[in-house]
């Protein structure tokens, strides 16, 4: 089983509940259209949901044993109001508490996880694109994890293109079609490229399509950072100093926030500089892991409504010091120019 992603081996029960929730939501994505949970036939132009096939009445109006008033109210009770709700609903946490459903259902993301830890147990970074390596309690690079790696890349791209492909064909036929190689030329063509779209995908910009390439999840945050009452990762700025003492693990010095966050974040950092934070509360974790070796409350916590203000205001505020104090050494630098090689000859020689 694969080590949690905080790197200490500790597994709080907020993170095994948040990787329940995952695994289910998971099969969920994969079985839906199997069950006829929900999805689109494009043969039928049919929308199946809950098993059913979903209908607006419009057939009864046709052939005139239903009014125009009744089809009216069909449409506003099956399509209009739930769509609003779920829509809204979906909205609502989003700007209250921000990518949540990234962090804790998307089954995408789930895989994002899957996919850093072993590439890091391959080369100790969690992208092909880091520079520096993450540490982690334990480990150290085996190249024997390539070839796994790899094979969950393609494993993982063939899983996602044939099941966008079962939410608008019957599974059943694309199934026994890949099965006995009996799949029409245009299925065969949107596996198979789709196939290797989404092992590329997860093999080189997975973090980068999570934060700028899903729609879904670029909406919450735009959603959440409209709302400055929203949950953030508060930092007990007085406290500072304690991270100082910081440690990955027990030996392994590190700041155990930032080699915990999946989506390579510094959780200390301003809330619009956390564009992209899926809140699955690793940094979290790791924080209280790493300050309660040492006896010491945790220096980041979830907070919302108006302490999350509170910690944008302190956050703003400690940005404008940083920024004032930089500039008298600017305007020092404008007023003495720019270095020349006019120096004296003595000072050149020296």
């Amino acid at each position: 089983m694969l080590t949690p992603a905080g790197g200490s081996g500790r597994s709080a029960p907020s993170q095994r509940l948040r990787r329940s929730l995952q695994l289910g939501f998971f099969l969920l994505f994969v079985s839906a259209p199997l069950l006829d949970l929900l999805r689109f036939d494009l043969h039928e132009t049919q929308l199946w949901l809950f098993g059913q096939p979903w209908h607006l009445g419009l057939d009864a109006v046709q052939h005139g044993r239903a009014s125009g008033a009744d089809a009216a109210l069909n449409l506003l009770l099956k399509a209009l109001l739930p769509i609003a709700l779920v829509v809204g609903s979906f909205l609502f946490v989003a700007w209250r508490y921000g990518r949540l459903y990234c962090g804790w259902l998307c089954p995408h993301f789930s895989i994002v996880e899957l996919l850093n830890e072993l590439l890091h147990r391959a080369i100790g970074k969690l992208s092909l694109w880091d520079r520096l390596p993450v540490k982690r309690a334990g480990r150290r690079p085996d190249g024997r994890w390539w070839p796994v790696f790899g094979l969950a890349c393609v494993t993982m791209g063939f899983v996602w293109a044939i099941t966008l492909a079962s939410y608008l064909l019957p599974p059943k036929e694309l199934w026994s079609g890949l099965w006995s190689g009996t799949l029409t030329p245009n299925q065969a063509r949107f596996i198979g490229i789709g196939t290797l779209v989404f092992s590329a995908e997860f093999a080189f910009a997975r973090h980068l399509f999570c934060r700028f390439g899903c729609a879904v999840g670029l909406f919450q945050s735009l959603m959440w950072m409209a709302n400055p009452k929203g949950m953030v990762v508060a930092f007990k700025r007085e406290q500072a100093r304690d991270c100082k003492s910081c440690d990955i693990a027990p030996g392994l010095s590190g700041s155990a926030c930032d080699t915990a966050c999946p989506m390579r974040l510094n959780p200390r950092n301003i809330k619009r500089m956390m564009f992209s934070c899926v809140q699955c509360g690793q940094c979290l974790d790791a924080c209280e892991s790493s300050q309660g070796r040492r006896d010491r409350a945790p220096l980041l916590e979830w907070q919302v409504g108006i302490e999350a203000v509170r910690e944008t205001l302190r956050q703003k505020k400690l940005e404008a010091l940083q920024q004032s104090q930089a500039s008298p050494l600017s305007s020092e630098r404008e007023r003495n120019g720019p270095a020349t090689n006019d120096a004296p000859p003595d000072r050149e020689a020296a």
